[in-house]
């Protein structure tokens, strides 16, 4: 068991994190894995008087977590962060050439990890980007978002963060279930998809 008496828990990320969350209300976590998982730790552990906050914004890159870092995480003061994003980075917005290049998003993601390290000696848990293609079509930018995956993994060794393998838990999931049942669109869960994640996450803290 690694989560401690009177933890807070942020969970970061983009619109799979965000997950409809009130952003009027600072302790809404929204409707996806964050709000499953807290909701299962705080009934299997209602002792340790856990706290959970979202964080996620829908469409966030690397960059844009960067941007907000210090009012969105380090000001919150967490014991524990969990990040997830890497999605967005796959293809540009208006006026830009391509998606977030891999020397970025691995420069940006691992100055954000340096942050909690340094100022906040938090625990990590980062989430690999996935992606659950909704038909056999080849995606073009499925190697770049293997190259993404895999940086993920070298930060998760490099800060000693707790790695949820999300990319090849989806992938596994889709033996057993057609891909539409976990994602519809290929990015964002099901709740099915949601719950798949959650699952994984509490694994990884050990509390499942």
């Amino acid at each position: 068991m690694l989560i401690e008496e009177g933890a807070c828990v942020l969970f970061q990320g983009d619109s799979i994190t965000d997950c409809g969350r009130d952003r009027a209300n600072a302790d809404g976590l929204g409707c996806g894995y964050a709000m499953m998982a807290a909701a299962w730790l705080s009934a299997l552990l209602p002792e340790r008087g856990v706290r959970f906050v979202n964080r996620g914004i829908g469409g966030d890159r690397v960059r844009d977590l960067k941007d907000r870092w210090q009012a969105d995480c380090l000001d919150l003061r967490p014991t524990w962060v969990s990040v997830l994003i890497g999605i967005n980075d796959m293809w540009p917005r208006e006026g830009e050439a391509a998606g977030t290049s891999l020397e970025d998003f691995e420069r940006d993601y691992g100055h954000i990890l340096s942050l909690v390290r340094g100022e906040l000696g938090a625990r990590l848990v980062l989430c690999e980007p996935f992606h659950v293609p909704p038909d056999e079509e080849p995606v073009p930018w499925r190697g770049a978002l293997d190259a993404k995956v895999d940086a993920v993994r070298r930060l998760a060794r490099e800060f000693g963060a707790l790695l949820v393998p999300l990319d090849g838990l989806f992938a596994q999931a889709c033996t057993r279930r057609e891909p539409l049942f976990w994602a519809g669109d290929g990015v964002h869960p099901s709740p099915a998809g949601h719950a798949l994640i959650a699952q994984a996450w509490l694994r990884t803290v050990r509390v499942l």
